[in-house]
């Protein structure tokens, strides 16, 4: 039996009817436009809209961004001397304002600390879960291998790779501790107030998935201190910053190459209609291509795609639709 809920409840009550009573109902055509009726399956969506980036116009960035992704570009793509993919990434690159990392940032989960606590909630062991999937995905595309040889040149091996790109982190660490410890005392407009006294790294285990990477931050405020702690994620194949001795142990958080990558990535695919050299052209739009990213990574890349072009829209340019149709 399925229950009818009629928006005319009025002439309609709820009722009972058997579900071969209600396939038969949906099985006609309408008459106005010759199609068979149907139904809609609708249910909640699991997953946050935006799981490791997120596009932040919390400070002035975003305007010379904008400008970057809507004029230098483009501009950059007329230059027919350009004629490989490492060039035109040099290229691309090189030009980046100083403040891009501001645009995109990766998503940072803070708690209050928790006293002797030595686990992760269910939740949180899925949420990380989930960003580390999708950081492997970005550091699995071809997209991301090329500008890490461009940034990384002179390193001669991968194996003492991702943490070496980020000696910024330990400042990412302090900004995010502050920031957290403004939102859990509930003052928001305080968090310039807040002075990150000591970060340290632990470990928290989590059953049958091994240890997870946990930053914890003292941030004090004249009299006030917070604790917090930052989840971040890491690789379960490889050794936890725990642990000891191995020279392999590599915190996996988002690096400036992961976030230029999800950059490339994210702008609108008409951008790259202006290179010149159609051989090269077809070989950069395969490399951006989502059809070729997982789902999961996809999702992340429209979801940041269409964040890129309210963003645009604030500087009263038309731009075109921002999540291209699926055929």
């Amino acid at each position: 039996m399925a229950l009818i809920l009629d928006v005319a409840r009025f002439k309609y009550p709820p009722h009972w009817v058997p579900l071969p009573l209600l396939w038969e109902a949906m099985n006609t055509t309408d008459d106005a436009t010759g199609l068979l009726r149907g139904f809609m399956l609708i249910s909640r969506h699991t997953a946050a809209p935006s799981l490791l980036y997120t596009v932040s116009c919390r400070d002035e960035s975003w305007k010379s961004m904008a400008k970057y992704c809507m004029e230098d570009v483009p501009d950059l793509l007329k230059d027919e001397s350009v004629d490989n993919v490492p060039a035109l990434l040099s290229r691309l690159v090189k030009s980046l304002p100083a403040n891009a990392g501001n645009l995109i940032k990766w998503v940072i989960e803070v708690r209050r600390q928790e006293e002797g606590g030595s686990g992760l909630s269910k939740e949180e062991e899925e949420r990380l879960i989930l960003k580390e999937m999708i950081l492997q995905q970005v550091r699995d595309t071809e997209l991301f291998r090329l500008v890490r040889e461009l940034q990384f040149t002179k390193q001669p091996c991968c194996s003492c790779s991702y943490s070496s790109d980020d000696d910024s982190f330990t400042r990412t660490a302090a900004s995010v501790c502050c920031q957290g410890a403004a939102l859990l005392t509930g003052n928001l407009s305080s968090k310039d107030g807040f002075c990150c006294r000591e970060t340290c790294f632990k470990c928290v285990q989590v059953d049958g998935d091994g240890p997870k990477t946990v930053v914890t931050g003292t941030a004090v405020s004249g009299v006030n201190e917070q604790s917090v702690d930052m989840l971040l994620p890491i690789s379960t194949l490889e050794t936890s910053v725990c642990n000891s001795n191995s020279s392999n142990e590599v915190v996996k958080y988002p690096s400036r190459t992961d976030i230029l990558t999800v950059l490339l990535l994210a702008l609108h695919p008409s951008t790259w209609v202006g290179i010149k050299d159609e051989r090269l052209k077809a070989e950069f739009q395969s490399l951006i291509s989502t059809d070729i990213l997982h789902d999961d990574l996809k999702r992340e890349i429209l979801h940041l795609r269409r964040q890129l072009h309210y963003v645009r829209s604030c500087k009263e340019e038309e731009y075109g639709d921002p999540v291209p149709q699926s055929h």
